[in-house]
């Protein structure tokens, strides 16, 4: 029989709404969304990229409905919610997947991801004026040790070979590597504005709304490409429902869920574990390198993962 200290310490209650469920849940966020990195690359060799987007977004969108409509939820959002629901549609959803993918194609997954993980920077940086977060000694050495590895593994991939920006491949990857900053700031801003103004309606409905909406620019750009579902294998299949399911719709729930319990910063730091399960899985699945440097900077982007969870 266990002790009362014992039991006490494994008491549900006392972990649900505390910043340890915070925590767990970013940490399931970071795993689901870094592992989208290396499948959605996967299948642009067999989709044209918004096609290949657009095509996980209805599905995932879809899935959040169907889920919200078993979770017996108000489906139809409250009148004076939709404006700031169609701003973090186009922040987290619609905007980000759409710098994003243009990174993909013109990087390869682990650069990609990395790049994009430098928004704990922007969230921490615009938690203090908007939120008052302030940057403790905790909190800045986690950004530090966090970017730092980030800034290690872009040295991987922008080498001495293929850095130069003499020609085509030089520009494109300029202009993926601007992109993805741009995405980071962005989901950055998301991240505070969804702290500051939390959406008043049902969790997983606020998900579904979002990601419908923010799949309608991917939409509009997708018109232009010509896909072929012919060319789609059955671990295509399989990869878009996966990131139907978890990354667009059971992450973003444990996502916004996370934001009501730990600080936006802490949260934005801590979800670089993403960086970490998308180079590994790109390693894993599409043969990308994984060296000393690449596992250096994995240490230094958890042990910043380590502090922002304490700070």
């Amino acid at each position: 029989m266990p002790s009362p200290v014992s039991a006490e310490r494994i008491n549900p209650r006392k972990f649900i709404g505390s910043r340890a469920e915070g925590i767990c849940l970013v940490l399931f966020t970071a795993c689901c969304w870094g592992m989208t990195w290396p499948q959605s690359k996967f299948l642009l060799s067999m989709l044209p990229p918004f096609s290949m987007r657009t095509i996980c977004g209805i599905a995932g969108s879809l899935f959040a409905f169907l889920l919200a409509a078993a979770r017996r939820e108000r489906l139809i959002p409250p009148r004076d919610q939709w404006l700031w629901l169609v701003i973090f549609a186009m922040l987290n959803y619609g905007l980000f997947v759409v710098l994003t993918t243009l990174a993909l194609v013109w990087l390869s997954a682990s650069e990609a991801v990395v790049i994009t993980y430098t928004l704990p920077i922007w969230a921490s940086i615009l938690a203090w004026p908007l939120l008052g977060e302030r940057l403790n000694l905790h909190r800045i050495l986690a950004i530090l040790l966090g970017c730092g590895g980030v800034a290690v593994m872009v040295g991987v991939g922008f080498n001495t070979q293929t850095a130069g920006l003499a020609g085509p491949s030089g520009l494109q990857r300029l202009a993926g590597a601007s992109v993805a900053l741009i995405a980071a700031w962005l989901f950055g801003f998301g991240t505070v504005m969804a702290k500051k103004h939390p959406l008043r309606m049902p969790p997983t409905t606020g998900v579904a709304w979002q990601g419908a909406i923010g799949t309608l620019p991917v939409l509009a750009l997708a018109q232009w490409e010509h896909p072929v579902l012919g060319n789609i294998t059955g671990y295509g299949w399989a990869a878009i429902g996966y990131i139907s399911i978890f990354p667009l719709s059971l992450a973003y729930l444990t996502w916004f869920r996370a934001l009501k319990l730990v600080p936006a910063s802490t949260a934005a730091t801590t979800v670089l574990v993403s960086p970490m399960v998308g180079v590994l899985g790109s390693a894993l699945l599409l043969g990308d390198v994984l060296g000393p440097r690449q596992l250096l900077a994995l240490a230094m982007t958890l042990t910043g993962v380590a502090l922002a969870a304490r700070a």
